[in-house]
């Protein structure tokens, strides 16, 4: 009896785990629970707690591990954590947004004007040509109707039966039909010749109109489908409609097992949380993926997604979304690569005039929309490889700097092109040269922000509580010049020739990251720019600790980690993505936006570059902020005592045909020391450069025989501005 209940209770037990296995979709499972059960009731004394369970004929109390299933979330709590949608688009929500828009269709309708109003001539000159294939197509078509061409196929096939009282009623009503439009043909032509000779009396110039119009339809009705007669002014991207099908297949054929062996069982393998929804010029599609799976994973096989979808590259991209958990994908594809998107207009190219204490227009992301890039508070980092786009981010935010004439701008070229060399006029500190006196003129200026840091800093304190309660830099207390804690911005562009310098490199670094620790709050903003981003070139201390980051394409991990921060490499933010040349100017912002965003910078020419910094000379002088460089540093005035050409030939003997600006410099000091006195190698190349003498490297000797290159000057071009000069003035 006792055997016979063990076994009810062995069945019933089997029985509920049976059913709890048919729920969880384990029915494989079930029937490995049936070969361990014999049919005496007993059971494989081996433990199975698949389903959260003690071993299965056991005398143990059953041992639950999964609770009981919670309810449902109401329809009001759904609705209380649903995301609600914006009422109101976002380009309609500011005035900006609006004047844009506005500006936008403005220009659509020009341009659609303006093209087919200038090729007007063109159009009629090619239905002229094509008017005769249209009256013979319309010919072709009366004639057809005057001989009732529809109906002959029921004729021949009452014809092919024998029918003949079918084909007689059919023949019968053809001719009647035949009669007919014929009649009208005729009635119609009288007509029409009638009207044509009216005009041709009465109205002639209507006639003309008449005839141009036939002709125009004419020529209309004989274009070939192939050659139509008005062009496309605006070409389109014939992009297809992303669905979930197509989203399935290609996430099915990217590689990631997870997915694969779920769509083998006939399932999805991904979940699509909402809608795919257009979003900008393409698609968005929000995802769950499989558990284990993140979109790191996805993204490193954007180029298999973007083959399977069937478009560009440049189209596809897949980027996490970490505000809802690790596992959602957000996958936006777009109907025209991003690196064909031509050159982004800087929207403050027109400005008058930019508060640094607003975020500067930085460029656009895939999806169209505008990034900006806040400056005070926060320190930035660029890098990439040769060649990618780096110079042209540096001079949008060395632009969008000028334009506030309260700031103090230094700006540090050391490639020696010239990249910067139309904001020279309102820079407190400019230099540009890869020379060895260039390298020590930046590292000088860290040395001097290190010291200015600390000036501020107490100053700060000094500051009371109403006037600054968190301690840090604001419009207010900018605008109050006499405080002398106006914003700063430090531009130091091929940074790594600095700080791998073998002399001035260390110090460089330490100061570099002491201002970068301490000068963030005080109004101090490096931009630093580098393409060689190693812990020689770029010091730890000084990459680990900017706020805000932009990389463009670099070659590796290393690179990557070293420009947009450790582990960036392995939670998908990836810049070695990029491919060379094609996806110039696209790089990965950090820490400007709340999550990274791909990012192509906009640009600026060194003519759009020129306009802005007369702007932006304008803008101080009427303010009255010009300093330090952009005021000579000390460069001599023009006055009946001396002569700056004259004084510099003078010290530069014929026998000298190169001489460095260091040399001339001391030189300049001892002829003329009331004028000249503290003048370095720096304050000769910016008084000279008006006069068309420009500093280049030249090759010399120290004093200790070492040779070097160093930047000077060369006695002829002295000698031509001398020429020049006096030849204006006996042309006046």
């Amino acid at each position: 009896m006792k055997h016979e209940e063990d076994g009810d209770e062995e069945r019933e037990l089997f029985a509920r785990l049976e059913a709890d296995m048919r729920a969880d979709g384990s029915a494989d499972r079930i029937e490995m629970v049936k070969t361990r059960s014999s049919g005496d009731g007993s059971a494989d004394p081996s433990p199975d707690r698949s389903a959260g369970r003690g071993p299965i004929g056991s005398a143990d109390p059953v041992a639950l591990v999964d609770g009981p299933a919670p309810a449902d979330p109401s329809l009001f709590d759904r609705l209380r954590q649903a995301r609600r949608r914006p009422v109101v688009p976002a380009w309609a929500r500011s005035r900006a947004g609006l004047i844009e828009a506005a500006g936008w269709l403005g220009g659509y309708a020009w341009h659609v004007t303006a093209f087919h109003a200038v090729r007007v001539p063109v159009y009629g000159g090619r239905l002229a040509l094509r008017s005769p294939a249209g009256l013979a197509r319309l010919a072709g078509a009366l004639g057809r109707w005057l001989r009732d061409a529809e109906g002959a196929p029921l004729r021949r096939l009452a014809a092919e039966k024998g029918d003949a009282a079918a084909y007689i009623r059919l023949t019968g009503l053809r001719n009647n039909r035949v009669r007919l439009r014929t009649m009208l043909f005729l009635l119609a032509s009288v007509a029409g010749a009638g009207l044509a000779l009216a005009l041709w009396v009465l109205a002639p110039g209507w006639l003309l109109a008449a005839a141009a119009a036939c002709v125009a339809v004419l020529g209309w009705a004989g274009a070939p489908a192939d050659a139509p007669v008005v062009h496309r002014a605006v070409e389109t991207a014939d992009a297809p409609r992303l669905t979930s099908e197509m989203v399935v297949k290609a996430m099915a054929s990217i590689g990631i097992s997870q997915i694969t062996s779920e769509v083998a069982k006939g399932r999805d393998g991904i979940r699509f949380v909402s809608p795919i929804v257009r979003e900008g010029p393409g698609w968005r599609a929000d995802i769950d993926l499989p558990p284990g799976v993140t979109p790191a994973d996805v993204l490193d096989r954007r180029p298999r997604l973007a083959s399977a979808l069937r478009r560009p590259l440049g189209c596809v991209w897949p980027e996490a979304n970490a505000a809802e958990h690790e596992g959602r994908l957000v996958l936006w594809v777009g109907d025209r690569d991003l690196s064909k998107a031509g050159a982004v207009r800087w929207q403050l190219a027109q400005a008058r005039r930019h508060d640094i204490f607003a975020r500067i227009p930085f460029g656009i992301d895939p999806r169209g929309r505008g990034q900006s890039v806040p400056m005070v508070q926060h320190n930035i980092l660029i890098g990439s490889q040769p060649g990618q786009g780096k110079t042209s981010a540096v001079r949008v935010l060395a632009c969008g700097a000028a334009l506030d004439p309260s700031v103090e701008l230094w700006l540090h070229e050391n490639k020696g092109t010239g990249d910067l060399d139309e904001l020279e006029h309102v820079s407190h500190r400019f230099v540009s040269g890869i020379d060895d006196e260039s390298i020590g003129y930046a590292a000088d200026s860290l040395a001097r922000l290190r010291q200015e840091v600390m000036r501020r800093a107490a100053a700060m304190k000094r500051l009371p509580r109403d006037l600054c309660p968190d301690k840090r830099i604001t419009r207010e207390i900018a605008d109050r010049r006499s405080l002398e804690l106006w914003p700063l911005v430090a531009v130091f562009d091929e940074c790594q020739n600095v700080f791998a310098h073998a002399a001035h490199g260390k110090q460089a670094g330490e100061d570099a990251e002491f201002v970068i620790k301490v000068g963030r709050a005080l109004g101090v903003t490096l931009v630093l720019a580098t393409q060689r981003p190693d812990k020689d070139s770029l010091p730890t201390g000084v990459s680990g600790n900017v706020s805000i980051r932009f990389c463009l394409r670099v070659g590796g991990q290393v690179e990557n980690d070293m420009i947009l921060g450790t582990s960036a490499y392995k939670n998908g933010i990836r810049a070695t993505i990029f491919r060379p040349e094609a996806d110039a100017g696209n790089g990965y912002l950090v820490g400007a936006t709340s999550a990274p965003a791909v990012v192509r910078v906009a640009y600026l020419d060194m003519n759009a570059t020129k306009e802005i910094g007369q702007r932006a000379r304008r803008l101080r002088e009427a303010a009255g902020t010009l300093s330090g460089h952009a005021l000579g540093e000390g460069a001599a005035q023009a006055g009946p005592s001396y002569d700056l050409l004259a004084d510099v030939l003078s010290v530069v003997p014929a026998r000298e045909e190169r001489v460095w600006n260091e040399r001339i410099a001391a030189r300049l000091a001892e002829l003329r020391p009331e004028v000249y006195g503290g003048w370095e190698a720096a304050s000769v190349t910016a008084a000279l450069k008006p006069f068309g003498v420009r500093a280049r490297d030249v090759a010399g000797t120290t004093d200790d025989g070492t040779r070097t290159t160093r930047r000077g000057i060369v006695r002829e071009h002295l000698l031509k501005a001398i020429a020049e000069r006096e030849g204006n003035q006996g042309d006046g």
